[in-house]
């Protein structure tokens, strides 16, 4: 049976590498959704075709859901805004609840089996020294940040669909993800430039859940086949402080490493500079209120459930970001 892959998000960080992935076998068929045709560089030389579209309006979705009926479809919906400043903006609900709910209604339409890719910022968060778990029921009143309560609302929704409308989907929800290949720049990758090349003068104290995108990749992949319709895995990698993030960078292009350490406190009061900073320099901002409360949150998240149902099993972060590195090197970034 022929096996089509639909990839909303598909020039995205996540979206590009699991391209890549799938298309290392030729006999998966990919169907690659973009916002636009023109700026599609991340797909450049892969196998697959390529449809422009947007998840916020779904009569653009007609034709890369248009599928043979005898067809086994995995629709992978990776298109989301991920979203750390202050400022409001109505673009994180529109796509990632209204955008999530329109690719999910064209899944249960033709039949395919979906993976929703969530993120571990929409689990309620525990006490310290708690670990946290998948979870059944998703809150958006029980997590802090407009970007969280979007994911927390999508996946309620999503897992309503299956209970209620006989929906095959599964949730995975990544941690902080870093790796090669992210041409849009995400805010992680923007740490791992700065450190590399020496704009970045301090860090802050605090850390997070890093994962490798390659390893979330395989975690998805293997969801398309064993993941179950209403089960939540989370993939997240490995608890890493600032500091140690920033020494690992600096190892890795050969610098010095960052030696200053911010006390939070500090880092909060300074967050509104940062991000006017980042604005005037159209890059994505380091530091935000949002992203400092997440480098003191309790980030102690299991992926036993994945491991065990899914093979999962991530990778070293210092294997990470030595490739982050090198990747951003030939690119030409750092």
């Amino acid at each position: 049976m022929k096996k089509i892959y639909i990839i909303t998000g598909a020039n995205g960080f996540l979206g590009n590498n699991l391209v890549r992935a799938l298309s290392q076998d030729p006999n998966n068929q990919i169907r690659a959704l973009v916002s636009s045709l023109k700026r599609a560089d991340a797909l450049q030389g892969l196998n697959c075709e390529l449809f422009e579209g947007d998840v916020t309006k779904p009569e653009t979705l007609v034709d890369i859901f248009a599928v043979p009926t005898d067809a086994k479809v995995y629709v992978i919906h990776c298109a989301a805004v991920v979203y750390i400043k202050s400022k409001p903006n109505p673009a994180v609900y529109e796509v990632n609840v209204l955008g999530t709910k329109h690719v999910a209604e064209k899944v249960l339409e033709i039949g395919a089996k979906m993976i929703y890719v969530n993120s571990v910022h929409a689990i309620p968060e525990l006490p310290h020294g708690e670990v946290m778990k998948e979870v059944t029921n998703f809150d958006p009143a029980k997590v802090e940040g407009i970007y969280a309560k979007s994911k927390a609302e999508a996946a309620e929704y999503i897992l309503d669909m299956v209970r209620t409308r006989g929906l095959d989907a599964c949730i995975v929800h990544p941690s902080g993800i870093l790796g090669p290949y992210d041409f849009k720049t995400s805010h992680l990758t923007q740490l791992v430039i700065d450190a590399a090349t020496g704009r970045l003068k301090a860090g802050v104290k605090g850390g997070y859940d890093f994962v490798d995108v390659r390893d979330v990749v395989a975690g998805i992949l293997s969801a398309c086949v064993h993941g179950e319709a209403g089960e939540c895995y989370i993939l997240s990698g490995h608890y890493v402080s600032v500091a140690e993030l920033l020494q690992l960078i600096a190892q890795a292009a050969g610098r010095e490493p960052i030696k200053t350490v911010l006390p939070l406190w500090l880092a909060k009061l300074t967050a509104p500079l940062s991000e006017i900073y980042y604005n005037i320099k159209k890059q994505p901002p380091l530091y935000t209120k949002y992203s400092l409360y997440t480098l003191e949150s309790n980030a102690n998240f299991s992926h036993a459930k994945a491991s065990r149902e899914l093979g999962y099993s991530p990778r070293q972060i210092q294997t990470t970001i030595d490739d982050t590195v090198k990747w951003l090197k030939q690119a030409g970034r750092i």
